[in-house]
């Protein structure tokens, strides 16, 4: 377009560093209001398959990726003792590596300082708390008590996306899948080259994925009550428990884990956005428009992709409104597609009711899902 159009960000998670950084490089003026006081990521590690590697080459930061996480190239499908049963390769996407696994903090602090560098402005502990939208222009005033005009709003918010509840009100609130995801970050195995997946049928699966040269996280996921949470002074070794059919690797893994505040539970929920994921110039990404289950790893790559497509989408269009019909329509089926496949995968891993729908997603099973991702998005 003509003009460079004025973007605010709302949320410096992943998704919202990777839209910064983007814009800024092609000469943006973008501004990103992020909640925390500092850049930080919660959780454990995270796994950055070949589409988000592509997306991190594109923003110039790849090579700091690999060299601060675990580049990886095979699945590995384990038994309880930790046999390996199978190795997939896994596809990549143009030249980049298969896959990377990363520490969330990691990621987060070279995220950051791309966007800086690159000329965006990050605003630590702020977050929109009004706009108004009058067709022409957004005026904001962050919770700082700043006051701006933007000729676009984005909210890479994440999954309790306040953005979001300001267009729709409480039609698209977080809907809890009875599942939840069980990680702890431990020293890492030597046998652990790659993710292993170790199955004990229906019972358990857990994944042992590294993140660096010393570090990898066990992850499992069980159905709980939707109010449970583990006990704060024994969350290691209910973990344990729920993992007991295991040896070898897991079991390893486990008693290496003594401090239950180590622990990190979080239920798993999906957020669908069934109607247009913008309302004039405020657009929804990332979690905030289409959160899945994690069982692709793909919903961090799902957010640099938006993230990418979105700033591309802006440089070809004549308007921010026309900007935002080519991205959507350009987004909407691959990350529905995610979702749904994620969502489907779940049920089968837990032994739940499958749909029709889900059954003809599951016959193209996970290493297919990876070779459909590995295409252009």
């Amino acid at each position: 377009m003509a003009a460079s159009p004025r973007v605010l960000i709302n949320g410096g998670g992943i998704g919202g560093l990777a839209l910064a950084t983007a814009l800024a490089r092609r000469g943006h003026t973008v501004e990103v209001a992020e909640i925390r006081a500092e850049p930080s990521a919660l959780g454990v590690g995270i796994i950055q398959p070949s589409n988000a590697l592509h997306v991190m080459r594109e923003l110039g930061v790849l090579d700091r990726c690999l060299a601060a996480g675990f580049p990886w190239e095979f699945l590995t499908i384990a038994d309880p003792a930790g046999n390996t049963l199978a190795r997939i390769p896994q596809p990549r996407m143009d030249d980049v590596p298969p896959s990377n696994g990363i520490p969330r903090p990691a990621l987060a602090a070279i995220l950051a300082d791309a966007a800086v560098a690159a000329g965006a402005r990050v605003r630590y502990a702020s977050t929109v708390s009004a706009l108004e939208d009058d067709g022409a222009g957004v005026t904001v005033t962050l919770s700082d008590g700043t006051t701006a005009r933007w000729d676009l709003v984005v909210g890479f918010d994440g999954i309790g996306s306040p953005l979001r509840g300001h267009l729709y009100g409480d039609r698209y609130a977080p809907a809890y899948t009875g599942f939840a995801n069980w990680r702890v970050t431990v020293p890492r195995h030597p046998g652990v080259q790659g993710v292993v997946m170790a199955t004990a049928g229906q019972e358990a699966k857990a994944l042992l994925t590294p993140i660096t040269d010393e570090l990898m996280y066990l992850g499992a996921v069980f159905a709980e009550a939707e109010d449970f949470r583990p006990d704060p002074e024994r969350a290691h070794e209910e973990l344990a428990k729920r993992l007991a059919v295991f040896s070898g690797p897991v079991a390893e893994a486990l008693a290496a884990v003594t401090d239950p505040a180590a622990v990190v539970y979080s239920r798993i929920s999906q957020v669908t956005v069934d109607e247009p994921w913008h309302v004039g110039r405020v657009v929804l990404a990332g979690d905030a428009a289409h959160a899945s289950t994690p069982h692709l790893a793909q919903g961090a790559a799902m957010a640099v992709e938006d993230a990418l497509v979105l700033a591309e989408s802006l440089d070809t269009a004549p308007s921010v409104p026309a900007a935002l019909e080519t991205w959507e329509a350009r987004r909407r089926p691959r990350a529905m597609w995610v979702q749904a496949m994620s969502h489907a995968v779940l049920k089968q891993e837990m032994g739940a009711p499958t749909t029709a729908e889900e059954d003809a997603l599951l016959e193209i099973g996970i290493p297919g899902a990876a070779h459909v991702l590995a295409k252009p998005y």
